[in-house]
Parts: C-alpha cells; structure tokens; sequence
C-alpha cells in the first residue's frame, strides 16, 4: 500500500495520509494478479469487531469478518451454530471501523447450501445490512455453480478450499488436508473449479 499513515495517539488510530478518496474494491484487488503472477503480496486479517478494524485496517488490503466469530467471541463449541444476524451485525462493526480495507463476510452454515437463490438471498442480506464489499463461503467444485451464480448477480465472492470448518462434523475434526496425493489433487481441482466460476479470491487453508 502507498498511503502513509500517522497514529492517532488519543485513539490509537492509524489516520492515513493523504486521506484517502475510497476504499480498496474488489477489482483492484484482482488487478494484484495478472498473467497467473502475483505482482504485490496481499494482507488479509480476520477482524470481529468495529475497534479490531480501527487497529488493523491501515495495515491490510483486505478484512475478513469469520464466522470463527462463533468460537472466539461467543465460545460456541464450533462455527456451526452461527447465524445469518451474527454475520450481519458484526460485519456492519468492522465496515464502520475501518476506511481503506475490502471487507468479505463469512456465509454461516446453512444459509448458502440449500440452494443458488438461498446463497443469493442470504449473500444479499449480509453485503445490504453491513456495508461490506464480498461474502466467503465454503465448498469447491460443489459449490463453483452457486459462486457463477452470485458472481452473475453483482456480488463478489471469496472462496475456501481445504480444511473447511463448516464441515467439521463430516470431517470429524479439524484435521489438516491434503497430505496425500489424492486428496491434494483434488482441493487443486476445488480451486481450480472455484477460479473459473469467477471467485476473486481463495482461502487455502490446511
């Protein structure tokens, strides 16, 4: 990032300067990769909060409000019982919190499986009530119909590959993946199936 920032010791706020005009979009945050090369690293931090985004938002491209909100701000025993309302109100927070930072919100489990019209409604809901920029969900090749299909529609979308939490159940655990070759192959072929149905951007995680 070429802004400068000067901290705000009454706040401890990171105030950039000059000011800038607008956030960070979606777009330029594709522009980052062109002819399969990646020209400047991204930052990416999870934020929950409206203070946690003041304090990390001069430092990142982009601000990830999860639905790991679940376990570490409510101690639920896992994501799964994060709700749509959850992700709103928290993603509303970090969008009021921050200036520069493209803000992507988690889908919670079960608003986005059912259906391409069920992702489209709940992904609808979650960008109108916060402010944010993209919604993430999770699934590969599964899910590149429903990612097409938001894309279509003018709502950008991260995905997530690899380890995904949401299904923990089916997993049995948050277990590391793809350490055999089949296994790998096939979150390659996740991320692959997820590029071309038009994600932006994809969470690997392991």
């Amino acid at each position: 990032m070429s802004t400068t920032f000067k901290l705000d010791t009454s706040t401890s706020r990171a105030n950039p300067t000059p000011q800038p005009m607008k956030r960070l979009t979606v777009p330029k945050i594709r522009a980052h990769k062109t002819g399969g090369e990646t020209k400047d690293p991204l930052v990416m931090l999870t934020a929950y909060t409206a203070r946690q985004a003041q304090l990390l938002d001069a430092h990142c491209d982009l601000l990830l409000v999860g639905d790991s909100l679940g376990q570490v701000i409510y101690g639920l025993p896992s994501t799964i019982p994060v709700t749509l309302d959850m992700m709103a109100n928290h993603a509303a927070a970090v969008v009021r919190g921050s200036y520069h930072s493209v803000v992507v919100v988690d889908m919670p489990f079960g608003s986005y499986e059912g259906s391409k019209e069920q992702a489209f409604e709940s992904a609808s809901r979650l960008l109108k009530e916060s402010g944010a920029a993209a919604v993430k969900l999770e699934g590969g090749e599964q899910m590149a119909e429903t990612v097409s299909f938001l894309n279509q529609r003018g709502i950008p979308v991260m995905g997530h590959v690899g380890l995904t939490p949401q299904a923990v159940n089916v997993l049995g655990g948050y277990m590391a993946r793809g350490r055999d070759d089949a296994e790998a192959d096939k979150i390659v072929g996740d991320a692959k199936a997820l590029d071309e149905a038009g994600a932006f951007a994809i969470v690997l995680e392991g």
